[in-house]
């Protein structure tokens, strides 16, 4: 679960939208507690079972059985379920009418949002992500960050909230001193550098820094002269600007994000308000001087957070500050995420709490660390070079690009990250990844294109374009059918929880649900009601799977 620290006003819960969840909440109004409903393990027993009963005899002293009939004789879901059965010691069965199935996923196909319920407050949501640093290639973990917000993004889109991508790159610090000092140094045309050879040159300045104390007070002076403005200092920051942000926006591209140039907010745009920041923390007293530094001290924190440092400087932990504070003020933020690695916990544990002290974030604004853990090779060490630095993007994405075709690679690549729980590590095991069978991306984007030419079929034997489903049948239609209608309330609940795997799960699930409903139920070769039935439920399968897909920031193929 991502770390959340919200104020008391401040709830983030999926809305109702599933027959299942429906049901559940009349057996949960009648019982007193939640029915944990369950799919039935055999078709005779109808969709679902529960055992509230046997829960709730132990309380009551009263037999099961007696219980679950006290259940039944007050449960109102005749408008949803057939006659209620009490099994076993006290096991009840529920089965769903198959005109209420049949009818709710003709209302969702007709939908345009695909039973995607919009949230009923909608909000202003500042997600907070990539974040690569200037002159540097995007690594493996750039990798997880951008895949894992740009889902986020997706789906905080989808029910209906405002999206605020604020992409933070380091573009600022001790870094840039060192590196305009070697370009001047070597006399470099910096136009004429790539993100690779402007990376090649950082390695080579911070060597020189560490070596050369000469260098290094120079390169100290450089950094003053960044901050000041000194002309020449901002050109070669700025043309080492532009080289990095052609290398992000070509990751990008490959990548399929949704970030752009409009999204930026590197930690230069905050320098000046950093001072600004320290003298409002100051003024009211959250902030005090701690031998010459200005600190922040909270409850529950072992060290204070350093705001302003002995020497006049200020650290990242104040421009993160400042970020929250103009998140909250200017953009409007009621809900602030950030998709960062696991290494940081404690930091933002901390900015959150010093926001929350100086009032920077205010108890109706939610602040979301969203954790991750590492990407491991297949030895299920961390993934990096011989050398022992990280393994960049595009080499990750090159290695499965050897595999499949660019579309099927990525697919796998994205997958592999998002059907992970986030705080876990994962194996970048390339051959696995790309397998058009088990729980991969190439599974989900084969099993639509298997629905699509099912559907180009119908079409080139002149059968209309089936638009309501009828008739439901058999069991595999009806578990197909179900799991449908439980899209929406999977998004919401994404949204809610920011826990993208929910969503992966829930595609796999309606792939699998897919493979059987083929096996044991011709579509073309049926006939009449049954045919045209079956149709329309391939067609709301395969705008389920196309929907699911792109909240992945994975391409639905139409052909494999």
């Amino acid at each position: 679960m991502p770390r959340i620290f919200p104020g008391p006003e401040v709830k983030y819960l999926p809305l109702v939208s599933s027959l299942p969840s429906l049901l559940t909440a009349r057996v949960e109004a009648v019982a007193g507690i939640d029915p944990e409903l369950r799919p039935a393990t055999k078709p005779q027993f109808g969709h679902f079972q529960s055992n509230v009963a046997l829960r709730l005899a132990k309380t009551e002293g009263r037999p099961p059985r007696e219980v679950a009939q006290r259940i039944v004789d007050a449960l109102e879901v005749d408008d949803l379920c057939e006659p209620l059965e009490i099994a076993g010691p006290g096991f009840i069965n529920f089965r769903l009418r198959s005109s209420v199935l049949a009818r709710a996923v003709s209302e969702q196909l007709a939908d345009p949002r695909s039973g995607v319920l919009e949230a009923e407050q909608p909000s202003t949501v500042v997600i907070d992500y990539s974040a690569p640093n200037v002159a540097k290639q995007m690594h493996v973990g750039h990798l997880r960050s951008t895949i894992i917000g740009d889902c986020l993004n997706r789906v905080l889109r989808a029910v209906g909230h405002t999206v605020i991508a604020q992409n933070h790159i380091g573009d600022w610090g001790t870094q840039f001193g060192m590196l305009v000092e070697q370009i001047l140094e070597d006399q470099i045309d910096v136009a004429e550098l790539d993100l690779a050879s402007a990376e090649a040159l950082y390695t080579k300045a911070n060597a020189h820094f560490k070596s050369d104390d000469a260098f290094a007070n120079r390169a100290r002076a450089r950094v003053v002269a960044l901050q000041s403005g000194d002309a020449e200092t901002r050109e070669i920051w700025q043309q080492l600007i532009d080289i990095s942000l052609a290398g992000f926006n070509a990751a990008y591209a490959r990548l399929g994000v949704l970030l752009t140039d409009d999204d930026l907010a590197g930690e230069s745009t905050y320098n000046d308000d950093l001072a600004a920041v320290a003298a409002e923390l100051e003024a009211d007293g959250t902030a005090v001087i701690d031998d010459g530094a200005l600190c922040v001290f909270v409850e529950g924190f072992n060290s204070p957070m350093i705001v302003r440092k002995r020497d006049g400087g200020f650290g990242y932990a104040t421009s993160d500050l400042a970020a929250v504070r103009r998140r909250v003020r200017e953009l409007g933020a009621h809900r602030i995420i950030y998709v960062v690695g696991a290494p940081q916990s404690f930091h933002f544990d901390q900015v959150f709490a010093v926001a929350r002290k100086a009032g920077f974030l205010p108890d109706t604004v939610s602040a979301e660390h969203v954790a991750f853990g590492q990407v491991l090779g297949p030895d299920g060490k961390k993934f990096s070079t011989r050398e022992g630095t990280a393994v960049t993007l595009n080499t990750l994405l090159d290695a499965a690009e050897e595999k499949a075709a660019p579309a099927i690679a990525l697919a796998a690549v994205k997958y592999a990250d998002l059907s992970t729980g986030l705080n876990k590590d994962y194996v970048f095991d390339v051959d696995r990844m790309v397998a058009t069978t088990g729980n991969t991306g190439p599974y989900l984007q084969y099993a639509h294109a298997r629905v699509c030419q099912v559907l180009r079929k119908a079409e080139a034997e002149g059968l209309v374009d089936q638009q309501q489903i009828t008739v439901l049948d058999e069991p595999a239609e009806q578990s197909l059918a179900l799991l449908l209608t439980r899209f929406g309330e999977t998004v919401e609940e994404v949204a809610a929880t920011l826990q993208p795997h929910k969503l992966c799960t829930y595609l796999y699930d309606v792939s699998g649900a897919l493979a059987v409903f083929y096996e044991q139920c011709p579509v073309l070769k049926s006939e009449g009601e049954v045919r045209a039935s079956r149709l329309a439920l391939c067609q709301a399968t395969r705008k389920v799977l196309a929907e699911g897909l792109d909240l992945l920031g994975i391409e639905a193929l139409e052909r494999m």
